[in-house]
């Protein structure tokens, strides 16, 4: 007789976390994987691609019953799948809590997060030398007047996006090692819709790169704890760690500090003050920069467009769009050179950001921390998969100021 005794209420009524799917082969057949794109849990999942509607009824409104009236799925697999995601730590509940837990003491003990995505450029640090300076020797120099105290440049895989990182960071080629380096990124899958830092480092295949203490410090004294609050974001956060070993292959041992900043147009769920807004950490992250010895370097981790079937629209991405996209952005790009943060966001907003960039705060903040400065548009790139489905635009830019 299959066993019927009472689940835990939060596999009973189960919420997945959010995922990625990932297709899967496996003796001629292709499977869906299920992964934690957040890289707290650990373990995929690989399950037939019919399960998936299921899965997407795991959404905290159905206990395992409805679903199973709902569907005609029998209870018991219902059962043993939402049981196997949770033992994954795939649904929220205290079984997730216990692994976040578990990594949040890891990494406190080591004084770092684990940085994996960090080795998409290499493995160890020779790799990394190698792929990197390869790249940068190829870029050509943008010969910009004055010195460049920022560079935006996209967090599109190495693949697809290293030659407009070359492109960006061959403008500090050479630059005398700054006081230290701003990452400003992007929340793409975390729990926080404030903006995120951790006075943790990164391990990364050059050695760890640890934070400014004195802007965390100073950034803290002005907003709070709270700024910490979702440090475990950063633990799968490519938006800030593929940029690191750029700025350690430059600029050594330097202090790095990384924030994660949400879109100024997407309002916060609950403004309960409980998580700092990207207004007031604009203003302080301003504030504090101005008031620290040395030179600041800022990196703007950002990618423009996305569109195709792949982020919900409806056709292939055509020419014709690819031209839109283009002329759109280079719309979008001309008010955001003019450095007023504000108008930016406003014309993002105006344009109900129809082709979804997805670094608007953090390009508005980017021009807070580099105050006075001209912006120079190094390159602007689409990349699209030959079937047409995702084409991500991006841009390498450069913020021209005078050096401290």
């Amino acid at each position: 007789m299959a066993d019927t005794a009472p689940l835990p209420e939060h596999i009973e009524r189960p919420e997945i976390r959010t995922f990625q799917r990932m297709p899967v082969e496996r003796d001629g057949q292709v499977f869906v994987g299920l992964r934690d794109p957040s890289m707290i849990a650990q373990q995929m999942i690989v399950l037939p691609m019919q399960i998936l509607p299921v899965v997407e009824h795991f959404n905290g409104q159905f206990s395992l019953d409805e679903i199973s009236a709902r569907l005609g799925v029998p209870i018991v697999p219902l059962r043993d799948l939402a049981s196997k995601l949770d033992e994954i730590g795939m649904l929220w509940g205290p079984t997730f809590s216990t692994i976040e837990s578990a990594l949040r003491r890891r990494c406190a003990e080591a004084g770092c997060f684990p940085g994996a995505i960090t080795r998409m450029w290499g493995e160890d640090a020779d790799a990394c030398r190698t792929a990197i300076g390869a790249l940068l020797d190829a870029a050509e120099d943008p010969e910009l007047g004055g010195g460049v105290i920022g560079v935006m440049a996209p967090h599109l895989d190495p693949e697809r996006g290293g030659e407009i990182y070359a492109a960006a960071y061959r403008a500090w080629v050479g630059a005398p090692s700054p006081a230290r380096v701003i990452v400003l990124g992007t929340n793409h899958f975390g729990q926080g819709d404030g903006v995120v830092m951790s006075r943790l480092g990164f391990d990364t295949p050059f050695g760890v790169a640890q934070p400014d203490a004195a802007l965390v410090d100073g950034l803290v004294a002005k907003l709070g704890e709270r700024l910490l609050k979702d440090e475990m974001d950063h633990v799968g956060e490519h938006s800030v760690q593929l940029h690191l070993p750029w700025v350690q292959h430059l600029f050594g041992g330097v202090p790095v500090t990384t924030a994660l900043v949400p879109d100024p147009n997407a309002p916060m769920v609950a403004d309960d003050g409980a998580r700092v807004s990207f207004a007031e950490f604009r203003s302080a992250l301003a504030e504090v920069v101005a008031l620290l010895p040395g030179r600041t370097l800022v990196v703007a981790s950002c990618d423009l467009s996305h569109v195709g079937p792949g982020f919900g629209d409806e056709k292939p991405v055509d020419e014709l769009q690819q031209d839109e996209v283009e002329r759109h952005d280079r719309e979008m790009l001309a008010v955001f050179e003019r450095g007023d943060g504000d108008a930016f966001i406003r014309a993002i907003a105006e344009s109900q950001n129809s082709t979804r960039w997805c670094s608007v705060g953090a390009m508005s903040a980017a021009i807070a921390a580099c105050p006075g400065a001209t912006m120079e548009l190094i390159d602007y790139r689409q990349s699209i998969d030959p079937k047409r489905i995702a084409l991500v635009s991006c841009a390498a830019l450069a913020w021209v100021g005078v050096d401290a």
